[in-house]
């Protein structure tokens, strides 16, 4: 008989024993989670615990202990003013350390995962089991907020100082025997034998076989550290993560701080601690953010899989075309076990593919990820040829050939004349029309686009472009497809660069015309760098390769005459035909060399500035870049990506803002902690970024013109 039933908690005694077994179980729900229901029962349940109670035993009635507290549920507490925000952590906080307060040994039973709010949850136990296969940690610092119900209180005292700051300031997780090393676990069991092994701790325990109280007492303590050991452990772990996270990602920072601030407290002054840090921290910007970019890969995911009824299943791939775009998707195929046949017109491009999926693979073996026995069982998923009717057996083909037109339509029109009807053909354009493209076909239902992203193996974003005729069927089927691959898949509609080069192209038309104005290209990297970016605009044009962007201009400037602009004087256009193609041929904006270690290495190149008919060092030179503010680089190169971004939503090319924003995050770098640009134009405010319009848009034209939305001064989020 249950002492209490819920939809989330259930507590009952175990029988023949004086234990009593809480367990947490959410009713239609595929994961256990702490959202406000859960711990509401979870508050009444406590209640009811008998006073004669000998030990309580904490499970998971699904296969996964706890993923942890409810993420859609956070960014509504966030809005909430600070003094409330502390409150209702605190009040959770009360939930564990009653757990914790309870006069009998408390045994936790962990598989699957406990994560965050779920591990915090285990903390509060005495004992913590876990099966094989189980992840643990404290991921909160990745999300920009820090442990709030008992983390940054508790695991310190459990397992170490330096330990615990490695755990919360990294936000990793660990799997079961690593977190026993650590201590944060007692012992390991296979699934089957956990529950046995958890009832049979907590008999000993309560017969006295096992001490239990010291557990206690020690989490209540304070840290037992001496003052040097306290000023080295904390100044050089802020060094260090200072180091990685900067200024811009504030949650490890603050994890430290209130660590060190509760490290010579008992627990109920180092919970306080806690609360308030977790209350400033989370209303900052990059809580807010990277909280919001979570909840959209959810939401994304989350649409992707609903297409699943629709698509059709892919045992067999192919990718036309070996050069690193065609070798690098039939590795990302070949491990993930979806077997490709990589066709070429020429023997050495077949082998300079096959030779590209190898050194991806030699990485993988370097970086401990893989085994050579495992090398050679992906590069054997990948099947070269040059005939082409070895397609027929792919249910999908991605055509990568070279960014031309018509050579894409001949090479597309061959295929479909090769395989059946049931065939879906994709193509990796990167600005080319899909609804064009497909006019040259006689099905155009089973043609889209697929667009990769260079590298493949470590861009996750994929653009799903659906042309004018794109069947839903063919969508679902590489939707799926990309999901296997480990790929974020973002549908879109077509238009010149789609969506992600679309608003690329709006940032660096806005860049070409600062260079031309003679601002230096080095100070804008360095002042777009430094505001977020992993790589300032010129870094970058040399990177996608300067002639790959000089194309792609041609397309945006015809598809948006008034705003992209692409003049023959252009600064990107002077460097093409200086035949300056960035890293690929070790010149563009920069100049590139490898250094002792085989990385290159990029220069300031004198001959650049002589091309755009500058000279850093003269009077005029000088006065222009002393003059132009930071801030005035930014507006110029971000009002413009915030713009066509809005555009992109109000035409429809993108469904939704998050998944824009996601888009911008996982295809061009967009900085995480800024949540992309719809997030960051709410943050900055649409009356704001009004303003900024007007004058602009007076002094360079269309490209600063305000879309509709921002007109209208409505937010992209609610």
């Amino acid at each position: 008989m249950s002492l209490y039933s819920g939809n989330c908690i259930e507590l009952k005694p175990i029988e023949g024993t004086s234990f009593v077994e809480l367990s947490v179980n959410l009713k239609n729900e595929s994961v256990n989670k702490f959202n406000a229901e859960t711990l509401k029962e979870l508050g009444e349940a406590l209640k009811l615990l008998p006073p004669s109670l000998k030990g309580l035993l904490v499970s998971s009635g699904k296969d996964s202990f706890l993923a942890g507290a409810d993420i859609t549920e956070f960014l509504a507490h966030f809005k909430r003013p600070e003094s409330e925000l502390k409150t209702w952590i605190g009040e959770i906080q009360k939930l564990f350390s009653t757990i914790e307060d309870l006069n009998a040994p408390t045994v936790c039973n962990i598989q699957g995962f406990a994560l965050g709010g779920g591990f915090e949850f285990a903390l509060s136990c005495d004992f913590r089991i876990a099966s094989t296969g189980t992840k643990l940690g404290l991921p909160e610092t990745k999300l920009g907020i820090i442990p709030g119900w008992g983390g940054t209180v508790r695991l310190p005292r459990v397992i170490g100082l330096d330990s615990a700051l490695e755990w919360i300031t990294s936000g990793n997780q660990y799997d079961a025997e690593t977190a026993l090393k650590y201590g944060a676990i007692h012992a390991v069991v296979a699934p089957q034998e956990l529950r046995n092994a958890g009832l049979d701790l907590l008999n000993r325990a309560s017969k006295g076989e096992i001490e239990w109280r010291a557990l206690k007492e020690e989490k209540k303590a304070i840290l037992p550290l001496n003052p040097t050991e306290s000023m080295m452990a904390f100044s050089i772990n802020k060094a260090g993560v200072f180091a990685v996270a900067g200024s811009n990602y504030p949650a490890p920072l603050k994890a430290i701080d209130v660590i060190e601030k509760a490290a010579h407290s008992t627990r109920e002054t180092a919970l306080q601690f806690e609360a308030e840090g977790f209350a400033s921290v989370a209303k900052t910007v990059a809580a807010q953010a990277l909280v919001g970019t979570f909840l959209a890969d959810q939401a994304v995911k989350k649409k992707a899989k609903g297409t699943k009824s629709l698509a059709q299943p892919v045992s067999q791939a192919a990718v036309l075309g070996a050069g690193i775009m065609g070798g690098g998707i039939a590795y990302q195929s070949a491990i993930s076990r979806v077997p490709m046949i990589m066709k070429d017109i020429k023997t050495e491009a077949l082998h300079h593919g096959l030779k590209e999926a190898a050194s991806l693979l030699d990485k993988q073996i370097q970086r401990g990820k893989s085994t050579p026995l495992q090398m050679a069982d992906s590069l054997g998923r990948i099947t070269p040829t040059l005939k082409m009717d070895d397609l027929k057996a792919a249910q999908v083909i991605i055509e990568a050939v070279t960014e031309n037109e018509k050579v894409k339509i001949s090479v597309l029109q061959e295929v479909e004349n090769t395989v059946t009807e049931k065939t879906v053909i994709t193509s990796n354009t990167s600005t080319i029309s899909i609804t064009r493209l497909a006019e040259s076909l006689k099905h155009p239902e089973q043609f889209c686009g697929m667009h990769f992203f260079n590298p493949v193996p470590k861009m996750p974003l994929v653009e799903i472009i659906r042309g004018a005729k794109t069947s839903p069927e063919t969508i679902a089927t590489v939707v799926q497809y990309a999901l296997t691959l480990g790929k974020t898949p973002i549908v879109v509609n077509d238009c010149p660069g789609f969506l992600v080069n679309r608003v690329l192209f709006a940032y660096l038309t806005a860049f070409n015309g600062l260079v031309a104005e003679g601002v230096d290209f080095v100070k804008i990297d360095k002042v777009m760098e430094k505001w977020g970016w992993p790589m300032g605009p010129s870094y970058l044009s040399d990177v996608v390769g300067i002639d790959t962007a000089n194309h792609a201009f041609e397309v945006m400037a015809k598809g948006f005459p008034n705003r992209i602009k692409f003049e023959a004087g252009s600064p990107l256009t002077v460097l093409y035909k200086a035949t300056r193609y960035g890293q690929k041929n070790g010149k563009g904006f920069y100049q590139y060399s490898v250094d002792a270690k085989g990385k290159s290495k990029k220069e300031v190149s004198p001959e650049t500035y002589a091309l755009l008919g500058q000279d850093p060092k003269s009077a005029s030179f000088l006065e222009r870049n002393a003059k132009i503010t930071d801030a005035e680089i930014i507006d110029r190169l971000m009002i413009p990506f915030i713009f066509e971004s809005a555009r992109c939503l109000e035409e429809k090319i993108v469904d939704e803002a998050y998944e824009l924003d996601l888009a911008m995050l996982l295809g061009v770098g967009f900085p995480p902690f800024r949540g992309g640009p719809a997030r960051y134009a709410d943050a900055i405010g649409t009356s704001v970024l009004l303003e900024k319009a007007t004058v602009l848009e007076k002094k360079y034209g269309e490209l600063y013109q305000a879309p509709t939305r921002i007109k209208n001064k409505e937010n992209f989020y609610v």
